[in-house]
Parts: structure tokens; sequence; C-alpha cells
């Protein structure tokens, strides 16, 4: 463990490696209507009929961890895509991530991505540490859980129960030709899957499923922006292809921010290095 070597592990900087698969983003919809115009895109470029699975969008910091023979080698973030820095030694600390894998008929080499997160317990109890410190607070799980990744001090990371749900298996030898069923070789390795996840053979299904989740989702202890929609055949996926920035197998739906009322008590002006004056709201 990195957090019980003699002298200091305390990185000055993260090196920076190329993701063998490029980290794409999704495109986003906020509409059944936009839903059903996806399916009816991809059912004219894919052979066959079209099953989707549908995943919860948690709200975290990607990673993406390469195992070479069973053993962690690298972890990266998204970083712009194509590169990431190098947070191996913060990810070693969270201990649902396996550092070793063993299993039958394991792929000499595979990688694993997820979403790393702080649950709203532990972000809230941070919090509160932080005010009886006169330390500024974190804004929200996420943002908390992005910065704590990027801590060069791997104790800290280690102290904040961190965790992190997979949702993908890649590699040039995988076992199986649907992701759903990766999905589920995964959680047997080891590695902690959402248990919510569920195949739709049609966008029907799907729209149910988002429409469960909508409040239901704030029964979960971590926070959640959406649902990620994936066609479930990988051929299909190879098929579909890619634009140059989001793959067109996949949408993720975005439920509506929460709104809520406040008072503005004032505006403030601030003056940016290059001189740009930004109007500032303080609300109550």
């Amino acid at each position: 463990s990195p957090t019980v070597k003699v002298g200091s592990d305390i990185a000055r900087e993260f090196r920076q490696y190329e993701h063998r698969y490029p980290m794409l983003s999704l495109a986003n919809t906020y509409n059944f209507d936009e839903l059903r115009d996806f399916d009816a895109r991809l059912r004219k470029v894919v052979t066959g009929p079209v099953e989707y699975v549908c995943e919860l969008k948690f709200d975290g910091a990607s990673i993406s961890i390469t195992y070479i023979n069973g053993l962690m080698t690298t972890a990266l973030t998204r970083g712009d895509g194509t590169r990431g820095d190098d947070v191996s030694a913060n990810i070693r600390t969270i201990s649902t991530i396996p550092v070793v894998v063993k299993a039958p008929n394991l792929p000499d080499e595979f990688i694993v991505r997820g979403e790393i997160l702080m649950p709203r317990a532990v972000f809230r109890r941070i919090n509160e540490e932080r005010s009886k410190e006169g330390l500024n607070l974190f804004a929200n799980p996420r943002n908390a859980a992005a910065g704590t990744l990027k801590t060069l001090d791997p104790s800290i990371v280690a102290s904040r129960n961190l965790e992190c749900i997979f949702y993908f298996l890649l590699g040039e030898s995988l076992p199986f030709r649907t992701h759903y069923k990766n999905l589920i070789l995964a959680s047997m390795w080891g590695f902690s899957t959402d248990s919510h996840t569920e195949v739709c053979s049609n966008i029907g299904e799907v729209i149910e499923y988002i429409n469960k989740w909508d409040t239901k989702r704030e029964e979960l202890p971590y926070d959640t922006d959406g649902v990620v929609i994936k066609v479930n055949s990988i051929d299909q996926q190879i098929e579909a292809g890619y634009t140059a920035k989001s793959p067109r197998w996949a949408i993720a739906y975005k439920y509506k921010a929460e709104q809520a009322l406040t008072r503005l008590l004032s505006v403030s002006y601030q003056v940016g290095r290059t001189g740009t004056v930004t109007p500032v709201a303080n609300l109550d």
C-alpha cells in the first residue's frame, strides 16, 4: 500500500499517459423524442434487432484502470479523452478496487472503467470537519471526489472513503460479445458494478426505466444526474461506430437539474487577471 511505505510518497506532479481506447464524451438528451430519434438512427445502420443496456449515470470522476496478468498497472483520469493523469497510487488506496484479480480464464490484459464516487454521508462528514477547521467547504460530492483523486498525498485519499462503480470492460479478447454479460463477468472478478443496470429490448422499455428512476434515485447513497443508454451487442457497437466526439451507439439522458428558490442579497464584481469584469450574484 502506498500509505505505509517508508519515506515520503507525495508526488510533485502526475505523469500523463495515452488512453489505449479514447475516453469520449457522450451525446446528451433531455427529452424522449430525441431518444426515439437516436433509436431510429441506430436501426438504420446496424444489423438485426437492437437491445439496450440502461445504467444509472453516477456523478463522479471517471477512471480507466489497466490490468496485465491480473495485476493493476495504471489508473488514468479521463483528462482530455486522449491522455489522462496517472493516479495509480491514489486508486490503490480505495479498498473496493482490486489491486490483484484472480479468476479462471482471465484475459492477459483488460481495462475497466468506472466512476469514482463520494457517498453523500461521507461528503457531509468531511464538510463538517472542514467547517470546524475553518477550511473552504466542498461544493458537492462530485467536486469532492474529483479533487480528492487529484490530491498528491495518497494518505488523504485513503481517509476519504471513496468508492468506485464500474460500468465498462474493454479488451481484445473478452469472453462475451455483449456489454451486459461482460459487466456481470467484471462483478464476478471483484469489481463493484451497479445492481440496478437493466437490459431493455426496445426504446419503450428504456423510457420506462428512465421514468422509474427519476425520483427513486434520491434513495441511493450517491448522486446521479441521468441514465446512460448503450447498445448491448459489441458487434453492433462496432457497426454503429463513432463521431469525432462520441460513440454513435450510446447516449446519456439527463434529468432536469434540481431547482429551489433563494434570495439575491447583492451583486459584486470580480476583475480577472486579463481585466475581464465578471458580475457575481451573492445568494442567501
